[in-house]
């Protein structure tokens, strides 16, 4: 790769020595390598948060950017430690889910196990992978090392809920994703569920017990303030929001609760 562009995305925050850490590692290996921080202020083991925040921020990487994610409350057990190859970026991190939805974006190539010890520092933590695994990893695949070197290819990997909607019949089923600071509600809705429902002006959404006939909007002013409305927003997601007013405290939801979107 040229000038490589590796990220990090954590839920270490800036207190404490475990970035500086895992930079120490990659630029040792590879120290032409451009390292750009996502985010080290996800919330404590919110491996839904952690995949949002990547999920939003990746498609806007060059082509060839590796992403590396850690917020692994399963850390030392059992889980695998993964690279998935994507159409357009590479993304390395516990198979917990948190590459899930960043990774499905782009559209999957290939995963692989992470299982070579070449590519990891010699002496392995049973917990701080993100320096001993996932970081030397980052920093080799970005030096030109293939992806099959380290380690087997395998088929699945761990997709949660949050990553996932379903269809049924004239409506998809979906999850609120995040609440950002303005209080608008994401869902894991994208542009394409709306078209697949022929869904145009308005939008017909179930949330709890709550069903909204909501204005399709390209942006939050074409309806007067303090009224509802649902929007594709910047990273692509439908959002329900309300314009210069709070719709998660409007209506009462939370990251997680279920959203059914139907056909109008």
């Amino acid at each position: 790769m040229l000038n490589p562009i590796l990220t990090l995305t954590t839920d270490f925050g800036l207190v404490d020595p475990y970035v500086a850490e895992m930079k120490a590692v990659i630029l040792k290996i590879n120290p032409n390598a451009r390292i750009v921080d996502i985010s080290h202020q996800i919330e404590k083991f919110n491996i839904r948060m952690g995949a949002y925040v990547l999920a939003a921020a990746a498609p806007y990487f060059p082509k060839g950017t590796v992403h590396v994610a850690v917020i692994d409350p399963g850390v030392g057990t059992k889980r695998k430690p993964i690279m998935i190859e994507a159409k357009n970026s590479f993304f390395i991190g516990p198979d917990n889910g948190v590459l899930a939805l960043a990774a499905k974006n782009q559209g999957i190539k290939h995963v692989y196990e992470i299982a070579n010890p070449k590519f990891m520092l010699p002496r392995i933590s049973a917990t701080f992978h993100g320096r001993d695994i996932f970081a030397p990893a980052a920093a080799f695949l970005s030096k030109g090392i293939r992806p099959s070197e380290f380690g087997p290819e395998i088929r699945n990997i761990v997709v949660p809920k949050f990553a996932k909607t379903v269809r049924k019949g004239a409506a998809f089923m979906g999850e609120i994703i995040h609440v950002d600071g303005f209080g608008n509600i994401i869902t894991n809705f994208t542009e394409k569920h709306l078209k697949a429902l022929n869904v145009k002006a308005t939008v017909r959404i179930k949330i709890k017990n709550m069903e909204l006939t909501l204005r399709l909007c390209k942006a939050y002013a074409e309806v007067e303030a303090q009224k509802p409305l649902a929007i594709i927003g910047s990273h692509d997601f439908l959002e329900i929001s309300i314009n210069m007013g709070n719709a998660a405290e409007t209506f009462n939801v939370k990251v997680g609760d279920e959203v059914k979107l139907y056909r109008f």
